[in-house]
C-alpha cells in the first residue's frame, strides 16, 4: 500500500496564517470609541430625564396616599411624623387604617434619597410639601432650584 502525501498548496498572495492585522484591530477600536463617545452622553441624558419623570409620578402617587391618610385621620401627617406615618401608626393617632404603602417602607426618590415632607406647607396654596432633591439632592427649601415638588 502506498500512501500518497499531498502537500498543501499555498495560493500566491496569501499567507498560511489567517487573522487580523494590528492596523485592522486599531481601526475597529477607534470606531467603537467614537460610537461610545457619541452615544453615551445621549443615553445618560435620557436616563436623567426618566428619573425626573419617575420622581414626578411617585410624588403624585404618594400625594394620593397622603389624601387617603387625611380621609382616615382627619389631617395630613405632621412634619415630625413624616412619611413614616404611612407605614407605622403614629403615637397619638386615634384613627389609622394603615399601612398605606404595600411594601411597608418609607419611600425613597429615584436617586435613593428620602423625600422632603413638610406639613403644613411653606408654599402658598399647598396643604403640604412633598419634594425630591433631584439628582443634586442637597436638601434646601421646597421649590428651590432643581427640586421636584408636588404641584
Amino acid at each position: 500500500m502506498q500512501q500518497h502525501i499531498q502537500a498543501k498548496r499555498v495560493q500566491p498572495g496569501r499567507s498560511r496564517q489567517a487573522g487580523f492585522t494590528l492596523l485592522e484591530i486599531l481601526v475597529v477600536i477607534a470606531i467603537l470609541g467614537l460610537l461610545i463617545g457619541l452615544v453615551a452622553p445621549a443615553a445618560l441624558r435620557q436616563l436623567g430625564g426618566a428619573r425626573n419623570s419617575v420622581a414626578k409620578q411617585s410624588i403624585e402617587r404618594i400625594g394620593s396616599v397622603l389624601d387617603l391618610y387625611k380621609l382616615d385621620a382627619g389631617s395630613y401627617p405632621t412634619t415630625e411624623q413624616g412619611l413614616a406615618a404611612l407605614t407605622e401608626k403614629p403615637s397619638g393617632a386615634t384613627v389609622w387604617n394603615g399601612p398605606y404603602l404595600k411594601d411597608g417602607k418609607t419611600p425613597l426618590d429615584p436617586w435613593n434619597h428620602p423625600y422632603l415632607y413638610r406639613s403644613p406647607s411653606a408654599r402658598q396654596g399647598h396643604d403640604y410639601d412633598l419634594c425630591s432633591g433631584g439628582a443634586n439632592a442637597q436638601g434646601g427649601e421646597p421649590g428651590a432650584e432643581g427640586m421636584i415638588c408636588n404641584p
